[in-house]
């Protein structure tokens, strides 16, 4: 059997899509598993074992898109798939999940979209505190699966080789050995304004994770855009802490795979609810989630109970979840709220279980 499975854009959902890969390869241990996602979220999927293929679309926006579409669905519909699960929804994965002309092809009822798919599966349209992970599992009820459980089938992705090495290159050059300097990974960056913790609150954190254990390296990462912002946290951290300022590393950057590397060596994750957030929940690595306009039930790390996270989130606010067109009360207080002290705090438990682990 011939299996395509569909996910587009953001890195999120395409991590929490990797438990119905190894859920597949279990039940159909013969079957040829195809992945279909776009480059932005690739290297999530890449190297992935459950996986034979991995097939990139073009980026959403990418000039002559259409044209690569209409190539791109000539090479699905030629792979004679039998199977296709679109597990995106949207226009763009529901035409190509139809032009596989696949005789079983699974996706969402979603108005005026139906009509592309053999089977359809009903999706709430309003927000509600059940996890992507089994939101997207919705898919493989047409098939009989059992419910997804994270103690066995948790989110993943691979850290290839290549990144393995960069990352201690990298660590190496900036003077940070992972084997005698706890590393703590802080993702100070979102793409969305609505999942973006203040500034002044990142360099507050960042001062007491250093005042905590001189020791310690702090390791500040963001998107590729947020570098310079990113720095200017490091910077304002530093003349705060003056000698102590040393543990700050915000001149290295790494790209999605080298992140997913970073976290076997790191102690620890804090981060906003975006996609590097989720790539750490692939591992083992101590997390502290940051969720403001999101709710941890829906997005916290999909993984078995004995890893440590830590969800931080305001669960009075009357405004939350929303759909981060427009904040309500104006001020991004489901974020703006949330204390560098009780983030802080709740690093420090996460720590204090990760070195009693490990003695």
């Amino acid at each position: 059997m011939r299996i395509l499975l569909v996910r587009l854009r953001l890195i999120g959902d395409v991590v929490f899509t990797t438990p119905i890969l190894r859920a597949l390869r279990r039940q159909m241990p013969g079957a040829r598993l195809s992945y279909l996602v776009e480059p932005h979220a690739a290297p999530v999927v890449t190297g992935n074992p459950h996986l034979d293929e991995v097939i990139v679309a073009c980026r959403p926006d990418a000039r002559g898109r259409l044209a690569a579409d209409l190539r791109l669905a000539r090479r699905l519909r030629a792979s004679r798939y039998d199977l296709v699960l679109d597990l995106h929804g949207g226009p763009r994965s529901g035409l190509l999940a139809w032009a596989t002309g696949a005789p079983r092809r699974i996706g969402y009822a979603v108005a005026g979209r139906g009509w592309m798919y053999t089977e359809r599966v009903a999706r709430a349209r309003t927000l509600r505190p059940r996890h992507s992970v089994v939101n997207q599992w919705d898919l493989l009820t047409p098939l009989g699966f059992d419910p997804p459980d994270p103690e066995r089938d948790a989110t993943e992705m691979v850290a290839l080789p290549a990144a393995v090495s960069s990352v201690a290159t990298k660590l190496a050059s900036a003077g940070v050995d992972p084997r005698r300097d706890p590393v703590i990974a802080l993702h100070v960056s979102a793409g969305n304004p609505f999942r973006r913790w203040p500034a002044a609150s990142f360099v507050a954190l960042l001062t007491a994770l250093l005042r905590g254990d001189p020791r310690r390296r702090v390791v500040v990462v963001s998107g590729p855009s947020e570098h310079a912002a990113a720095q200017q946290i490091g910077e304002q951290a530093r003349a705060a802490l003056g000698a102590l300022g040393r543990g700050i590393v915000d001149n290295v950057e790494f790209d999605l795979a080298e992140l997913r590397a970073l976290m076997d060596v790191a102690a620890l994750f804090v981060g906003g609810d975006s996609g590097p957030l989720h790539v750490a929940g692939t591992t083992a690595v101590p997390i502290v989630g940051l969720y403001g306009p999101t709710l941890a039930a829906r997005s916290a790390p999909w993984r078995p109970a004995r890893f440590v996270t830590e969800s931080i989130e305001l669960p009075d606010l009357a405004c939350r979840p929303c759909n981060q067109r427009q904040c309500e009360p104006g001020d991004y207080r489901c974020l703006g709220l949330i204390s560098p002290g009780q983030v802080a705090e709740a690093a420090e438990r996460a720590l204090r279980v990760r070195t009693r682990d490990r003695t």
